[in-house]
């Protein structure tokens, strides 16, 4: 069952007696769970019949304690095991699972794993209730995401903004969302969000960014390249070097394979280096203006200065004074 399906069902009102949410991606976890703590019951009945414990507070017999429940004049109680990645015999709410009550809906999330699909566990849930994976979205997939996101909400998105999102926010769906959200309120519904509106709003900046600095260096424009390396210098709290190099570093990577590509077609570069063809030309003026000995020089840079801003052979320089001389030597 897809994320949409389970949300839908739960809408209309399908309820199973057992739900095991699973997998390396907390935010559809934290959705489906949320819905149903937040519109299964009234709240009135909520107050007899709805509890939430922690996986790190509880044990199997206590859960099967609390699911055995019957509702107080409600059709259903419902039971939230948040962090069930904690309980240490999980495995032995099988025997339940294979039996449940039908009027109780035990909801567990299990969060930053997924469970075993081949014990005992998974496969009566499977069997009995709804066993939904949530896998973590990667990199190169999240402006996709964040264009469905939008469009859901009817609103539609430019490339450089969503591109902008994925830089800053990374893959933290939760925090995407939030930031996403914030911005609508603002907004007229079938506005398309770009970068002016995500400066104003979420606070990136659209001319001083990774972003920019990637074009910068892949041009070699070393004044604009600077500029911005002097914006970050002077506001390290938003823009972290810890944070820059590793997307540097997948940049120049990419940059890499791209000049070792047989076939550089448009359509199969932008396949095999996982971006958007949009950006491609990015990576097609890098690769044109550095040599393969000198990318690979570049990315033994950005690895030195990860190092260093980890404090490895680094006593007193700032995150500051090690970016301008880091990109100083990736240009020179």
């Amino acid at each position: 069952m897809t994320f949409d399906q389970l949300i839908q069902n739960l809408k209309n009102q399908i309820y199973h007696p057992v739900y095991l949410l699973h997998g390396d991606e907390s935010y559809y976890i934290d959705v489906i769970s949320d819905y149903i703590e937040g519109h299964t019951l009234t709240d009135t009945e909520k107050e007899f019949n709805q509890t939430i414990l922690y996986g790190k507070d509880v044990d199997a017999p206590t859960i099967v304690s609390y699911a055995k429940r019957y509702p107080m004049m409600a059709n259903y109680q419902v039971l939230i095991i948040k962090e069930a990645q904690e309980i240490k015999d999980l495995e032995a709410l099988t025997a339940y699972v294979q039996q449940p009550l039908s009027s109780t809906l035990l909801v567990i999330c299990h969060k930053y794993s997924k469970v075993d699909k081949r014990k005992s566990l998974a496969k009566a849930v499977d069997k009995q209730g709804v066993l939904f994976e949530s896998p973590r979205i990667y990199d190169n997939k999240i402006p996709g995401w964040i264009e469905t996101f939008v469009k859901k909400r009817n609103y539609s998105i430019s490339l450089k903004a969503s591109f902008m999102l994925t830089e800053f926010l990374g893959t933290d769906l939760s925090k995407i969302t939030n930031e996403i959200t914030k911005l609508i309120i603002n907004i007229p519904e079938n506005t398309e969000i770009d970068e002016h509106l995500v400066e104003k709003y979420i606070g990136i900046s659209k001319d001083f960014n990774v972003f920019e600095l990637q074009k910068a260096l892949g041009a070699k424009n070393v004044f604009r390249a600077n500029q911005i390396i002097s914006y970050f210098a002077s506001n390290p709290r938003e823009n972290p070097l810890v944070k820059l190099i590793p997307i540097l570093f997948s940049f120049f990577s990419k940059v890499l394979l791209y000049q070792h590509l047989r076939d550089k077609s448009k359509n199969n570069a932008a396949s095999v280096l996982a971006v958007h063809p949009f950006f491609l030309q990015d990576y097609q003026t890098t690769a044109h203006n550095y040599s393969p000995v000198k990318v690979k020089s570049v990315i033994g840079i950005l690895h030195e200065y990860d190092m260093k801003s980890k404090g490895v052979d680094n006593v007193s320089a700032s995150d500051g004074e090690l970016m301008k001389e880091m990109i100083f030597r990736v240009l020179h």
